[in-house]
């Protein structure tokens, strides 16, 4: 039942009835065995593969000393990320969470009267401007909820572009003919008041291509997050997600409630943080996806790493051929936070010349340069 309560805090809905379905399997499955233990609890507490991370990381820390929960972690989470990958580490945050002891409030104390705190505003920093500039790999459950409900507001201001369809404006510099002549019947052609029309402006189609390999799991998820915001604020928005294949999400992130949408995606994903095969992924989409959703001039969001699998191979020319059939072609990378980054594995070699933008990715602020470069109020980093 504790353990059951760290999972909980740790973000995975395990309820009393799970609860209850894990005693009754271990009455079965028995607790002579740990690798029994291990995998009895796992098919009960456990329903999507992205939940495995938190759990495999607090059962070794929970059932290595039950009582850490009344000790101090601080003290004991260097000793367990000296041992530990960094996929571990991803989770590290919110396994502790859930294990430290939480201070109850003492009853019946007096209320202290409110004391007046001098804070000096230049060196002071709101909590919400902390949390935008936080690495999402490096978030705490309860941040990370915080920052779903900041992405939840968040909106991508594409500029309206020019079509070639046109539409009935009384100031427009061509004639309308057709409906000129109709207007005149109207009033026995005594006086023929001309019809005029313009081209039509509005938001080119929006199409998401999102990298959910082992290496872009923690962003991925945040990111789904917030397609489906944008997905639900505006028409002609396709989501796309690809790993070691190609998957089309866009049906379910249309969905209103970002629970049933996020189940779904995660029911139709089938490679989640697995490999990456960006070249083979791109080449599906040009073939089976791009006349479909490319055209009237469509703004492409490239959401991945850029680290392939087959070390780039067929890359170049598959993102030569996206970039040609789209108006501009984003690259967001969360790997451009770092100072240092330079251009070395070959998928980012054979991607960096067919981008019109090359942008960093990793947490609530970026996405909001993102937003400000899409408007044109900001001056960003092009792709050299």
């Amino acid at each position: 039942m504790h353990f059951a309560r760290v999972l909980r805090a740790a973000g995975l809905p395990i309820g009393p009835d799970r609860v209850i379905d894990a005693v009754r399997a271990l009455e079965v499955a028995g607790v002579e065995r740990r690798d029994d233990f291990y995998w009895t609890l796992a098919s009960v507490f456990l329903d999507r593969r992205e939940q495995f991370e938190v759990y495999d990381q607090a059962f070794h820390i929970f059932w290595r000393d039950p009582q850490l929960l009344e000790r101090v972690m601080a003290m004991f989470l260097p000793q367990v990320y000296g041992r530990q990958g960094k996929e571990e580490r991803q989770a590290s945050s919110r396994v502790s969470e859930a294990l430290r002891p939480r201070a109850k409030k003492p009853e019946n104390t007096p209320a202290e009267p409110p004391q007046e705190t001098q804070l000096d505003a230049s060196l002071s920093f709101s909590a919400r401007e902390v949390l935008q500039h936080a690495d999402f790999e490096t978030m705490t459950s309860e941040e990370i909820a915080q920052a779903k409900k900041m992405l939840a507001n968040l909106r991508l201001p594409i500029p309206e572009i020019r079509t070639r369809r046109l539409t009935p404006d009384s100031g427009g510099a061509r004639v309308d003919l057709r409906a000129s002549l109709r207007a005149s019947l109207r009033n026995g052609a005594q006086i023929i008041q001309l019809r005029r029309r313009s081209p039509q402006r509005r938001h080119p189609p929006l199409v998401v291509l999102c990298d959910v390999s082992g290496s872009m799991n923690r962003y991925s998820r945040m990111f789904l997050h917030f397609l489906h915001a944008i997905t639900n604020d505006r028409d002609r928005v396709t989501s796309f997600v690809f790993g070691t294949r190609l998957t089309n999400i866009s049906r379910y992130l249309r969905h209103r409630d970002v629970d049933v949408a996020m189940s779904g995606v995660a029911d139709a994903i089938a490679d989640w943080s697995g490999g990456t095969r960006i070249g083979n992924c791109l080449r599906e989409f040009n073939l089976r996806w791009s006349r479909r959703v490319l055209g009237q001039n469509a703004v492409v969001l490239m959401i991945s790493d850029g680290l392939d699998g087959d070390v780039g191979e067929g890359l170049a020319r598959e993102m030569e051929r996206l970039h040609k059939s789209c108006r501009k072609l984003i690259w967001l990378n969360p790997l451009l936070r770092y100072e240092g980054f330079e251009a070395r594995p070959a998928g980012v070699r054979a991607m960096l010349p067919h981008v019109d933008e090359f942008m960093p990715v990793h947490n609530v602020a970026s996405l909001i340069e993102l937003a400000r470069a899409l408007e044109g109020s900001h001056t960003h980093r092009r792709a050299a």
